[in-house]
């Protein structure tokens, strides 16, 4: 999910270049080597600036109209997208998680099924990251809103912890000083 503004960063995250690549082409490149297919890429802020600069290769890109709202409406908008495909689940991964690689990408979708919820653990705290399985996002859509996404859908529902500890960091960039906390 690409399509915030990124208010306290100073721009569009996915448009922030971190070690000479776009964020938003770092995150579906991550989600293509981890094994993921089909790859939707949701834009809203700067769509037009993303679509120009970004590459993103094999990816299909959907605007999300409601971007302003959050996170919410990309889920949203990622799981319309998703839809018409035969995906058994969908594996969410924002664009502002540089320090989630293809092998965290590859233990939590290996728990790929219709009715998996699973999620990738950092220092045993749920993060991305998130698998959603398809019997889940009608649930996970209904709840996605604000900058919530699936979060609200997740609580007391029984969520397999995948260890991540060793291959990813599960932070976020909010700020520009973050980009030097993920590890190459």
């Amino acid at each position: 999910m690409a399509a915030g503004a990124g208010r306290r960063f100073g721009m569009p995250k996915a448009l922030v270049e971190y070690r000479g690549t776009l964020l938003v082409d770092r995150a579906a490149q991550v989600l293509a080597a981890g094994g993921c297919a089909p790859i939707v890429v949701v834009v809203g802020a700067a769509a037009d600036k993303v679509r120009e600069r970004a590459e993103l290769a094999g990816a299909t890109v959907v605007f999300n109209p409601d971007w302003a709202t959050g996170m919410g409406s990309s889920l949203r908008t990622a799981l319309d997208a998703l839809a018409p495909t035969d995906a058994d689940a969908a594996l969410v991964l924002p664009v502002d998680m540089p320090g989630i690689g293809p092998e965290a990408v590859r233990r939590v979708a290996a728990h790929a099924n219709p009715s998996a919820l699973a999620a990738a653990a950092h220092d045993g705290v749920r993060s991305h990251p998130v698998l959603l399985g398809r019997d889940h996002w009608a649930g996970a859509r209904a709840a996605a809103t604000g900058d919530a996404g699936a979060r609200g859908y997740l609580k007391g529902r029984e969520v397999v912890l995948v260890a991540c500890d060793d291959v990813s960091e599960g932070f976020d960039i909010d700020r520009p000083e973050d980009l030097g906390r993920a590890n190459p």
